[in-house]
């Protein structure tokens, strides 16, 4: 089958071929390792939320659960598709930076561009602020997967779309009753528990009264 993005896929192939050595290695190293930042991400959304307010807290537990929702949504729409990948597929294209999955290993869409569009978009329900990294991010991962051979233009783009659209879903759905374990767990007297979940917001101090005489 030929794809409307074959072409697309070749020029992408033919300028990342022909690119610096440098830049070749950094993609082939980047395009696995960049999920990693959204790791890193998610324990420090974890870390400050355990001084925030119970569902705050919630909502940086969901996230990285949301995210495995999408992969495995991901994949369980991988084996409905059955879509071959570009770098045996697509005649005439630059040899791929990255090794060629194996037949049976499909291409659409794309798992990473799922779980950084999943992360992406859960992270800045977590911290508003966080979208000037994660969106950029995201895009950057997803990018990077036709750069190096592996996926369609197409597979990385519906990858970013599911990844968002699935995680917001499962947040949106989970955060009632998640918020409410958050809370239980939080009055428990283990520890661990509530080492976990942390200490919550600080109580504001209230100002101390003036015993001056007028």
């Amino acid at each position: 089958m030929d794809f409307v993005d074959s072409g697309l896929y070749r020029d992408i192939t033919d300028h990342a071929h022909d690119a610096p050595a440098w830049l070749r290695h950094t993609a082939e190293i980047g395009t696995e390792a960049g999920l990693l930042v959204f790791v890193a991400l998610f324990a420090l959304g974890w870390w400050r939320a355990r001084r925030s307010d119970t569902r705050a807290f919630a909502i940086a537990v969901l996230a990285p659960l949301a995210t495995a929702v999408a992969y495995v949504c991901s994949e369980v729409l991988k084996s409905v598709v059955t879509e071959e990948r570009p770098c045996r597929a697509v005649a005439g294209a630059a040899p791929s930076l990255a090794e060629c999955p194996p037949y049976g290993d499909w291409s659409f869409p794309s798992n990473h561009a799922t779980i950084a569009g999943a992360s992406a978009a859960t992270l800045v329900l977590v911290r508003r602020t966080l979208v000037r990294l994660t969106v950029p991010l995201a895009l950057l991962a997803a990018f990077s997967r036709v750069f190096v051979g592996v996926h369609y233009p197409h597979d990385v783009a519906a990858g970013l779309l599911l990844g968002a659209a699935v995680a917001l879903t499962f947040v949106a759905l989970a955060a009632g009753p998640a918020t409410r374990l958050a809370a239980t767990v939080r009055g428990s007297t283990a520890p661990v528990a509530r080492w976990i979940t942390g200490p919550g917001p600080r109580a504001t101090a209230l100002p101390h009264a003036s015993h001056r005489r007028p």
